[in-house]
């Protein structure tokens, strides 16, 4: 028999030992808030070796996951995003759900510090026990997203929560890489009709699967159908993501929360649609092979970066391409081949 110690025989200033990868799988799937946590904080880690202890709990935690409806969600500033989340993190909630919303704010490209303000824009979401919300920093990486957002994700599936929304940090060409790691895309607009479609990059609106127009509420209500006819005529000219699915346009008011059920339904027919026709099974199949690529050439770069030899030289090769001594391709070929153990 295992007698388990009261913590005042501990010495004093001791520490538990660190759970490992399967007692945090195990609390994770218990539905336990803090190893979640803790868990993201792992896997968004550089550490060597927490990025192998973060490894070995995605590990445990796979077989739980992939059941939920991963839901990306982008739109352009002062659309209100988080305003959006909460009112429909809410409503899902009271449909018998669990949210998680991994929101990622925008680092600084001096200080690589950022904003994390979204739980303070979410307050009635955090304070629900259904709802879990983690802000990440997006690190400078392409794509709007925290480089360990999808890993993220799947710890989330595995805690039982089985709507994920990853809000992005706005909507520009680098944005879209949220795309690669949803079920469904959200783009979020304001009531500005044809004027605002000329100023949103065509690429984004070509990945959405679902456009929103929000603050339809007030003045703005028939501004926003108006826009919504202009948005259903420009996707008229667009290929839809799936040829399964026509993309719909919806207003609703996140501040009313008048809409936000019929954006939830539209989701479920949404999913229910591409299930019956494999072509979700076939886009998470398709992600996970990006993901693979994705992480092969992030790896790739850093270890580039870090190469002694590389690191010697990196400096005047950026000074000879800034001053055009050299061109970049010349700067480039002759730095791989250092990296690769090439002599020209």
């Amino acid at each position: 028999m295992t007698v388990t110690p009261h913590s005042g025989s501990q010495p004093s200033g001791s520490r538990r030992p660190a759970a490992s990868p399967a007692e945090t799988a195990e609390a994770i799937r218990r539905g336990d808030r803090r190893a979640l946590a803790r868990a993201i904080t792992l896997i968004e880690s550089t550490r060597a070796d927490h990025r192998a202890m973060a490894e070995e709990l995605l590990a445990e935690l796979l077989p739980h996951t992939g059941n939920s409806i991963r839901i990306g969600i982008s739109g352009v500033p002062g659309v209100g995003k988080s305003t959006f989340i909460e009112a429909f993190g809410l409503h899902v909630i009271g449909q018998g759900h669990k949210v998680a919303v991994l929101a990622v704010d925008p680092s600084s490209q001096r200080t690589g510090g950022s904003i994390l303000g979204d739980k303070t824009r979410m307050e009635e979401l955090t304070r629900n026990t259904s709802a879990f919300i983690r802000p990440s920093p997006s690190g400078g990486t392409l794509g709007g997203v925290a480089r360990r957002t999808r890993e993220a994700m799947l710890a989330c599936e595995a805690a039982g929560y089985d709507v994920v929304i990853v809000e992005t940090v706005g909507v520009g060409q680098s944005e879209t890489a949220v795309s690669d790691m949803v079920d469904l895309f959200m783009l979020l607009l304001l009531p500005g009709g044809g004027d605002e479609l000329q100023g949103i990059k065509k690429g984004i609106v070509e990945l959405a699967d679902l456009i929103v127009v929000n603050k339809a509420d007030g003045a703005l209500v028939n501004a926003a159908r108006h826009a919504v006819a202009e948005y259903r005529h420009a996707l008229a000219l667009l290929r839809s993501p799936s040829k399964d699915w026509k993309v719909p346009v919806l207003t609703c008011s996140a501040a009313t929360r008048i809409g936000v059920p019929e954006v939830w339904e539209t989701i479920g027919k949404y999913r229910s649609t591409l299930s019956a026709t494999g072509a979700l099974d076939v886009r998470r199949a398709e992600q996970a092979r990006a993901w693979m690529w994705s992480e092969i050439a992030e790896t790739l770069t850093d270890a580039f970066r870090h190469h002694p030899a590389v690191r010697a030289d990196l400096a005047a090769a950026e000074h000879a391409v800034t001053h055009a001594e050299t061109t970049p391709t010349v700067a480039a070929r002759a730095l791989l081949e250092k990296f690769l153990g090439r002599s020209r």
